[in-house]
């Protein structure tokens, strides 16, 4: 399989991976034709990258750290709680609690294995995808910096559930602290708005709660929704903060590649990031993700075939003829090439 812009995608090509919805359907099913109309469709629908069979590539394992089967539960069951809680119902936390313990379960399992964050992201489920995508890399970093099994439960919950107060209109009258008032901004900033919900479910820990609340904070003083420094911000918060950047930046039509991503954050180390989480998430997530299409520094283009620990900006590629159906010339492992380089993603 490759994995390519939308743009990049030729008529006639076959989808590699089911599309899902946020409850679980199938929308589009692995293997089918991609035609003009329906190509259509899916940028419509707000899919910029997804994933087309190539028989050059079908031995290329695109390693997941988490499930396909546990992360379609999760969005599931977050989309079931998001509609619970419009309907002013509460959250069914055992079942949010039941997924996250799936998704630690599988991390911890999978330790070794590179981010690939390759998810086909629809309007209709980028949300819940966004949530557990910053909750696995989230988790991810938990267990590099070796956090015990229940701080992994609690960031966790706080990483799946950051973003809730996206869905609150305004907090309650008796919600509001003393001092402020319902015209305050900080009352009308999401982060707000989802601590208020979090503090109040049940099976939801203080710190859980407190991870919605900061996650917007920078450790430089400059962030929102108060503008806390670098020791008054939680040092879970700040993995979901990097977490919860990344992710953004990968995401959507305006979405840019991983790598460049990872520059990103790397240049907001000690501004809006904590040094240690930077440095420990870069060494979790692939820059290259399996099945992405590369240019080389020798000139030739190539797909991402493999992964090296340690090393996330030195993948293993297998370089092809461009053309439809072109040869293929060679695998090149950068780890050992070391005077040769990615210079373009596509």
């Amino acid at each position: 399989m490759r994995y390519v812009s939308i743009d990049s995608v030729n008529q006639g090509e076959r989808l590699g991976k089911h599309i899902f919805a946020s409850d679980g359907r199938i929308l589009l099913n692995e293997g089918v034709t991609l035609t003009v109309g329906l190509l259509s469709k899916l940028r419509q629908m707000g899919v910029s990258s997804l994933f087309v069979k190539d028989d050059r590539f079908d031995d290329v394992d695109i390693e997941e750290v988490v499930s396909e089967t546990t992360r379609r539960e999760a969005i599931q069951t977050l989309s079931k709680s998001m509609q619970y809680m419009q309907q002013a119902r509460a959250i069914n936390t055992e079942e949010v609690q039941s997924s996250v313990n799936s998704i630690i379960e599988e991390i911890l399992n999978n330790s070794d294995v590179l981010i690939h964050l390759t998810d086909i992201r629809t309007k209709e489920n980028e949300l819940f995808v966004h949530l557990v995508n910053v909750c696995i890399m989230s988790v991810m970093i938990g267990v590099h910096v070796k956090l015990s099994k229940p701080k992994l439960q609690e960031l966790a919950i706080g990483a799946v559930l950051h973003d809730i107060g996206k869905l609150v209109d305004q907090v309650k009258v008796s919600d509001i602290p003393t001092g402020y008032d319902s015209d305050n901004e900080l009352m009308k900033h999401h982060s707000w708005k989802g601590f208020n919900v979090l503090r109040k479910a049940p099976d939801v820990s203080t710190l859980s709660a407190h991870i919605a609340l900061v996650h917007h904070e920078n450790v430089d003083g400059s962030g929102d929704p108060r503008g806390l420094e670098n020791s008054d911000i939680h040092f879970l918060a700040k993995i979901v903060a990097v977490a919860n950047d990344y992710d953004h930046l990968v995401s959507g039509e305006t979405g840019i590649f991983p790598h460049e991503a990872c520059e990103h954050v790397m240049a907001r180390t000690n501004i809006r990031f904590d040094h240690h989480v930077v440095w420990t998430f870069l060494r979790a997530i692939a820059f290259y993700p399996n099945g992405s299409q590369v240019k080389l520094s020798n000139g030739l283009t190539g797909i991402v075939i493999g992964q090296h620990q340690g090393l996330p900006q030195r993948p293993v590629v297998r370089t092809f003829d461009p053309d439809e159906g072109g040869d293929i010339y060679e695998e090149i492992d950068l780890a050992k090439e070391t005077t040769m380089f990615i210079i373009k993603a596509y």
